[in-house]
């Protein structure tokens, strides 16, 4: 075939501009006349190319190890360069649209005069004749529109579109060569089932990359640009049939001119369609792992640096084109999932949630829900599915979360041993506190609630000496309120800020007497953040979904953590060595990863939520449990959870055996790494004068005592301590031996 230069064309379609503008523009007139020549001066000045938008394509997720875990698309499309073509593919579309691509200037004259001429008969444009640079004109004028009106515009059969797009066609051959041209095409053009551009087409009808179609399969996806809709095999088999008598078109046609034999287009014939239709799932709904997505998709449309307003990052995620890698953990987050669904179904009203965070860079590892993603008949939700990110904030497509409870004692040991105090300092506790006095919130202001009743064990009102490490192995109420109060609240309030506490609303948080006690709502990520800076040494990281971004073409930038040095390290290090006791002296007594590990349970007065956070070096998560209807409304006792009654759902009961089996698992393959030991010159060594005589003749008192004698049998608070606590480190060999106490 013999292509016309670029001047030639130009000449050949300035001396039948005229002709083809008069028979356009009035059709009705024989001859060309002053219209005639003003067409031709009209073609003669040829506009820029119409300006190209970027073509919107797939934005894919990809996991911590770069497998494909969601994707996002206003149009299913992954634009390839055309040596990435078949050339079956180019042959096959070049027949069937434009015979004479080769050889004319980007218009087909004989073409258009033959369509011309039914047009004049018509009385307007009843026919096409379009070459297929037209066709790509056709397409670029539709996907930079930005309104309805604007595409209905490039649509609409009139002579006057029809003179700017042979106009802008003319004016692409000048700029492009016939392949480049031939490449936008394919890439732009939509071939039916919800595929745009022929990368997207072969995966999606025939589940193979385009420079790997066959020859039938290249004719297939050819016939089917003329009439996508109606050819659409995914609608059924009226369309697949219309769409076999399109590839034996395109055989037929291919043979005609002589790209293939007729045998080659006879046995391409005989064979059937051979599709192997492929789902191109998009949006959160269909991912593997729709909680992690919603948070990504929240951190692209919320965060600055996908653009300036929101508007500019919908169009972002919109246009597409982008790669994310996250980092996401498949076997963290499998690990989370089990665990949670081992213990509570989708179809229970109570939810757990879980989210990992890997301590000193803030990677979210994973981000599970006992419920599915997605919506239930009515938009309810009370069935198995929930639109909820259940493990993420507000920000990132939650809920009000739940209130976090004795979680929130960590913040109130921090804050004492910065403030100077010493592993068994402590107090003589009441049966019962009323914070009267004493409390002031970070602005000056009194908070005293001279009204409330704080009692331990829900109400039972048993008081006692406490150290720093016995109140919270014990998880005290009255001890940490006085603690609070003797450290200050603000203080506390400053100390949980400073490894990210923040309501999951994004209101302030309450600044009250019970702040320690975890009155504040909170959502898993929030708090396994938390509580990954004390497995990092004090260093708080920001959650972090994503780790690097990769443009269309082919440019990455990394996304590095955001963290700073939020708690001393050496305080740390004291508030990892109490924390351990819990699992070994206290709440969580008899449930161990096998590794070291720190944590804390949360049981909220009248059992309305319950939670467990807790961390190695290497991993931190926090599970709540709460009902999704209302917690004051619906408390968690005598319930049904996952076929397994519970007369109360305590911290250690059922988020905490979550968080075990759930750690155990996603550190299977992890080594394990022990704490740094803390500085005992500086925290050890404390006993405030008196406890200690006060903690022996408590044990004395108590040593052949029951613990549950003087209870009822239904109450479901305390547990038998029995281990004795061996404080090897304390000067001139003192051990305090903690006889049996009271557990809650």
């Amino acid at each position: 075939m013999v292509r016309i230069g670029a001047v030639g064309g130009l000449a050949l379609c300035g001396a039948v501009g005229g002709l083809l503008g008069a028979a356009l523009v009035v059709p009705w007139v024989a001859g060309a006349g002053a219209a005639g020549n003003a067409a031709a001066a009209n073609f003669t000045n040829l506009p820029a190319p119409p300006r190209e938008e970027q073509l919107p394509e797939m934005t894919r997720i990809l996991d911590r190890n770069g497998k494909k875990i969601a994707q996002f698309y206003y149009q299913n499309r992954r634009s390839v360069p055309i040596a990435q073509v078949s050339g079956h593919m180019r042959n096959a579309i070049v027949a069937i649209e434009d015979a004479r691509f080769f050889e004319h200037a980007g218009l087909d004259v004989k073409g258009t005069l033959r369509a011309l001429i039914a047009n004049a008969r018509a009385g307007g444009v009843k026919q096409g004749g379009s070459s297929l640079t037209q066709q790509l004109v056709k397409n670029i004028m539709v996907n930079r529109a930005e309104s309805d009106h604007e595409r209905n515009s490039a649509r609409v059969q009139s002579i006057r579109r029809k003179l700017n797009e042979m106009r802008y066609a003319l004016a692409m051959e000048e700029r492009y060569t016939k392949n480049q041209i031939l490449e936008r095409y394919l890439n732009i053009a939509y071939f039916g089932a919800g595929a745009f551009g022929v990368q997207a087409a072969s995966r999606r009808f025939f589940g193979v990359d385009a420079d790997d179609l066959t020859l039938a399969q290249a004719a297939t996806l050819a016939g089917s640009v003329r009439t996508p809709y109606g050819t659409d095999p995914s609608l059924g088999k009226e369309q697949q049939a219309a769409l076999l008598e399109r590839r034996n078109t395109v055989l037929d046609r291919m043979a005609q001119l002589r790209m293939i034999t007729q045998l080659e287009a006879d046995q391409a014939k005989r064979l059937p369609l051979g599709l192997k239709l492929t789902p191109a799932p998009g949006g959160c709904e269909t991912s593997k792992y729709p909680f992690f997505c919603v948070y990504v998709q929240s951190e692209v449309l919320d965060n600055p640096a996908f653009g300036f307003t929101r508007a500019d990052r919908e169009r972002r995620l919109r246009i597409g084109g982008l790669t994310l890698r996250t980092t996401l953990d498949p076997v963290a987050q499998s690990a989370a999932e089990q665990a949670i669904r081992a213990k509570v179904a989708p179809a229970d009203t109570q939810v757990a949630a879980e989210a990992m965070v890997e301590p000193g860079t803030g990677a979210i590892r994973a981000l599970a829900a006992s419920k599915k993603y997605g919506r239930n008949p009515g938009d309810k939700n009370l069935g198995p599915n929930t639109t909820f990110n259940l493990p993420a904030d507000q920000a990132h497509g939650g809920g009000m979360g739940f209130q976090a409870g004795s979680t929130f004692k960590i913040f109130t040991l921090a804050a004492a041993l910065a403030k100077g105090w010493r592993f068994g300092e402590g107090f003589n506790t009441p049966g019962m506190f009323v914070p009267s006095q004493g409390y002031v919130n970070c602005a000056g202001e009194k908070v005293n609630d001279p009204k409330a009743k704080v009692f331990n064990a829900s109400g039972e009102g048993v008081g006692g000496p406490y150290s720093l490490e016995l109140g919270t192995w014990k998880s005290s109420n009255i001890f940490y309120m006085m603690l609070e109060k003797e450290v200050g609240l603000c203080n506390v309030v400053k100390m949980a800020e400073a490894v990210g506490i923040r309501r999951p609303d994004g209101a302030p948080l309450q600044q009250v007497p019970t702040f320690t006690l975890g009155v504040n709502e909170m959502d898993p990520l929030t708090v396994a953040a938390a509580f990954a800076a004390f497995a990092a040494r004090g260093v708080y990281c920001r959650p972090t979904a994503i780790t690097a971004i990769s443009e269309r073409d082919g440019r990455s930038v990394a996304v590095p953590p955001s963290c700073s040095n939020a708690v001393e390290g050496p305080v740390a290090d004291a508030v990892n060595r109490v924390l351990s006791g819990v699992f070994t002296q206290g709440t969580m007594k008899g449930q161990s990863i096998g590794r070291p590990a720190a944590g804390k349970t949360g049981t909220n007065n009248s059992y309305t939520s319950a939670w467990f956070a807790g961390y190695t070096p290497d991993l931190a998560a926090a599970v709540s449990v709460g009902d999704i209807r209302g917690s004051y409304k619906y408390p968690l006792t005598d319930v049904q959870i996952g076929g397994t009654h519970y007369g109360s759902v305590q911290g250690a009961s059922l988020p905490g055996p979550i968080w075990v089996d759930s750690m155990t698992r996603a550190l299977r393959d992890t080594e394990a790494r022990s704490f740094t030991p803390p500085d005992m010159q500086r925290f050890g060594g404390g006993f405030t004068p008196g406890l200690r005589e006060m903690l022996e003749n408590e044990n004395r008192k108590r040593r052949d005592r029951r613990p549950f004698d003087d209870f009822p049998d239904d109450y479901p608070d305390y547990q038998e301590y029995e281990d004795y606590r061996e404080f090897r480190d304390y000067p001139r060999g003192y051990r305090p031996r903690y006889g049996r106490r009271f557990d809650w």
